[in-house]
């Protein structure tokens, strides 16, 4: 997979990219990630990408030109266009396993005020990951590429993400380690006693339990029939 970001702030990324599972990823060539500043495709004499919005108001807004210019240099027939925008598509992990399908993601992290809105006639795609406002999309395309990198085949293992949160409409159940007890807290019985169908029951009753008491919105009927 090759992944392409759009920003005016790429330092912002190097720490983060740098690290972890998503550094192994692409030390093993699992995934290839680019950041790009689209100033630098700004034909401007100083290399503006904003100017003030029309009909009056309050901040900057993002111009069209660098922007088209970068998407339209990067672009293929395999590549999906994603905006970032805080009135797009709720990011939520069944959307995350579609992604990490695609070969080419471009992400386009807006700044300031807004961006034009013929910008929008670039996207595949507009996602929010959620109900707030940030200072830009740099935050949220970090979250994106993060929860997408994890789910390319042989990132991490599959056994790891099979029974996650938010899979099969539920939340993860509950985990221990050892010590067995501490200050009084117990590991559950069932857990230690080495009966793998009774744990499995356990573990699906917990999750079970802990959406319903947690997120009685994820759904109201799973894949299996179970009404939350």
């Amino acid at each position: 997979m090759k992944i392409d970001i759009l920003t005016l702030f790429p330092e912002m990324f190097e720490n983060i990219f740098s690290s972890s599972i998503i550094k192994r990823a692409q030390e093993e060539q699992k995934v290839v990630i680019n950041t790009i500043n689209f100033r630098d495709y700004s034909k401007d004499p100083h290399h503006k990408v904003d100017d003030t919005p029309y009909g009056g108001g309050d901040g900057m807004v993002l111009t069209c030109q660098p922007i088209f210019d970068c998407v339209e240099a990067l672009k293929t027939e395999k590549s999906k266009v994603i905006l970032l925008t805080p009135d797009g598509t709720k990011y939520e992990q069944k959307l995350a396993y579609n992604l990490s399908e695609e070969e080419h993601l471009i992400i386009i992290c807006g700044h300031y005020e807004g961006f034009d809105e013929r910008i929008r006639t670039l996207a595949d795609l507009e996602l929010s990951i959620g109900d707030y406002v940030l200072t830009g999309g740099e935050y949220a395309s970090l979250v994106i590429v993060d929860s997408i990198v994890r789910l390319i085949p042989g990132v991490i293992k599959e056994s790891s993400h099979q029974n996650e949160s938010f899979n099969e409409n539920l939340l993860d159940y509950p985990n221990y380690t050892k010590p067995r007890e501490f200050r009084g807290m117990e590991v559950p019985e069932v857990l230690v006693s080495g009966d793998h169908k009774k744990i499995a029951e356990y573990r699906k009753n917990e999750s079970i339990k802990k959406t319903q008491l947690r997120r009685p919105d994820m759904t109201l009927k799973r894949s299996d029939g179970y009404e939350l």
